[in-house]
């Protein structure tokens, strides 16, 4: 089936006075304290389109917040995508050629051969630089909030720590290339780790405020987790943006991808995520021409979407549920 319209109802954050930075790398904030502690770095607009993570960068930019301990460093990622972004056709400024999502390996970012890949490349010394990382990012329909933790047990405790959202996915990432939140030491399993930890947050749909509430609340929780801010020194200083608890957690555990032939991949029903299916082998869809099945019983999808189907794309992806 076609993906339906959606209305776009966050408008885009004016970025005017946070676009320089502090780093001499443009969009690039970082503040220390003076005092021992991790190094935590948040990012945001790794697609240009998806603004709630803009908006909550802004916000503690706006707020003064400052690190108690450790360093902190705030980065507006693709902003030539941001530049593009156009309500009305918001798919088109999701980035400039490619995907900066797929980028984060040394041989494409050495590459330099696209303008996303060059980015990558100013980006990535902060990146090695964090010891903490939470990339906040939005999704092509509206879904439940979703925490992508990768693999690695060292993010499902920090998960869990977080007490929210309500779903949290177990990722090994995308065959089309390697994610921020994966690259270097954030890839390496616990014991290699050095004590690093990634997330990356889908708050909702692009166009839902919602999405912004959500990369609020995430930031703050982010935050108090690594001892950057205590909960009292936050809640002062950002006051509404902590959301309640989630009343429970759920691990979705991906077995796997659907990826697209081409860009004629289509679903069988609207699908935005998180829909439960008690069989295995029902046909979700039609990969141009190839039905595409569930593997097994109560199999859970994740993050459905058509909107950007073309040949190598992930265009859906099947978990397994059970309680984090």
């Amino acid at each position: 089936m076609m993906s339906a319209p959606l209305t776009f109802a966050l408008p885009a954050p004016d970025l005017g006075a946070w676009r320089a930075g502090n780093t001499g790398t443009e969009g690039v904030w970082r503040f220390g304290s003076g005092a021992p502690g991790r190094h935590v770095m948040i990012t945001a607009l790794v697609h240009g389109n998806e603004l709630c993570g803009a908006w909550a960068l802004k916000g503690l930019l706006e707020a003064g917040l400052r690190p108690a301990q450790g360093t902190l460093t705030l980065a507006f990622c693709n902003l030539a995508a941001f530049d593009r972004f156009d309500a009305a056709d918001h798919d088109a400024s999701r980035f400039v050629e490619q995907d900066m999502n797929r980028q984060w390996s040394d041989a494409r970012m050495d590459a330099a051969d696209t303008l996303e890949r060059r980015r990558a490349a100013q980006l990535r010394p902060f990146v090695r630089e964090a010891d903490w990382l939470l990339d906040l990012h939005s999704m092509h329909e509206p879904s439940a909030p979703l925490l992508l933790t990768g693999p690695h047990p060292r993010n499902q405790e920090l998960a869990r720590a977080m007490a929210a959202p309500e779903h949290i996915v177990i990722d090994a990432g995308h065959q089309d290339g390697t994610r921020m939140r994966d690259y270097g030491r954030f890839g390496l399993p616990d014991a290699e780790a050095g004590g690093s930890r990634s997330l990356l947050i889908e708050c909702g749909f692009h166009g839902d405020p919602a999405s912004r509430a959500m990369a609020q609340d995430q930031c703050l929780r982010f935050l108090q987790a690594a001892g950057t801010v205590d909960a009292a020194g936050l809640d002062r200083l950002l006051p509404g943006w902590r959301l309640p608890d989630a009343l429970r957690q759920w691990a979705l555990e991906v077995t796997g991808p659907v990826v697209a032939r081409s860009e004629r991949f289509r679903f069988a029903a609207p699908y935005t995520g998180l829909e439960v299916f008690p069989k295995a082998g029902t046909v979700i869809g039609d990969n141009d021409g190839e039905p595409v099945a569930t593997p097994y019983d109560d199999c859970v999808l994740v993050m459905p979407s058509t909107r950007q189907a073309r040949a190598g794309v992930t265009v859906v992806r099947f978990a397994r549920r059970r309680p984090l």
